[in-house]
């Protein structure tokens, strides 16, 4: 895996280059790589980490979803993926579980950096969960439940303080087995798995219905009746749910 981190990719003065034209160069590059490692027999894919600003003022290919749209374009997609970073998102005032998501769901997460960050400050590559234990618990969730089976990385650094790296090291993966296995109480908790049925639990007429379309499912759906007053009496629990969550992660449920 060669992860491709654009921190050069960007600029602070618009007038010093066309973005169409600056994207091109990098796509004229993965190309030409990808038939060079294609071209030798290596077992090599490329992955790019994509961060909004620093050192740039603003970088190309900033979120998960500008990353996605570039693979699209390129000659071999299928040798391309994504390297989410937790910081780099939340520099950019976005969520990582989302963001891991939305990379996971395209069949494009290759590896992650876990790490903590501060919303919308410099790279501060903290260690992981030290900033938002609910953020670290569900991208966890996400990877656990998901199967994802790539590299796990965390990009995150020591204060200088620290007299001893490898400590440091230990914290992060010890946070990230901590955070399995309350995945594992939390998918495993009644209350929390009957309060999931209970809002997931409407119109379940409709479930598989628009899996694949065909013209007796559309017109099925076009004959069904709804009860918008019913629907929206209905209760969703989701602060309650987000209680038991957090009593999860406090090791009192």
């Amino acid at each position: 895996m060669f992860v491709f981190w654009g921190g050069r990719e960007g600029v602070e003065v618009d007038a010093s280059k066309d973005p169409v034209v600056a994207t091109a160069w990098f796509r004229e590059a993965i190309n030409f790589l990808c038939n060079y490692v294609l071209s030798q027999g290596y077992d090599i894919k490329f992955s790019i980490e994509p961060k909004p600003n620093e050192p740039r003022g603003d970088l190309y290919l900033p979120t998960v979803g500008s990353v996605l749209a570039f693979i699209a374009t390129l000659d071999h997609p299928e040798m391309v993926g994504i390297n989410p970073e937790t910081a780099h998102i939340k520099m950019a005032g976005l969520n990582p579980y989302h963001e891991f998501g939305q990379a996971l769901d395209a069949g494009k997460l290759l590896d992650v950096h876990l790490n903590g960050q501060k919303p919308l400050r410099y790279d501060q590559d903290l260690s992981f969960g030290s900033d938002d234990l609910k953020e670290a618990f569900f991208t966890t969730k996400l990877l656990v439940d998901h199967g994802y089976d790539g590299t796990i990385g965390f990009d995150a650094h020591p204060y200088r303080s620290e007299s001893d790296p490898w400590d440091f090291v230990d914290r992060n993966m010890r946070t990230y087995k901590i955070m399995k296995d309350k995945v594992r109480q939390f998918n495993e908790d009644e209350g929390i798995q009957s309060l999931l049925k209970e809002v997931h639990g409407a119109n379940q007429e409709l479930k598989g219905m628009t899996a694949r379309y065909s013209k007796e499912a559309a017109q099925k759906l076009k004959e069904m009746t709804f009860n918008p007053d019913a629907l929206a009496s209905r209760k969703l629990p989701y602060e309650h749910l987000d209680q038991l969550l957090t009593e999860v992660l406090l090791g009192v449920r």
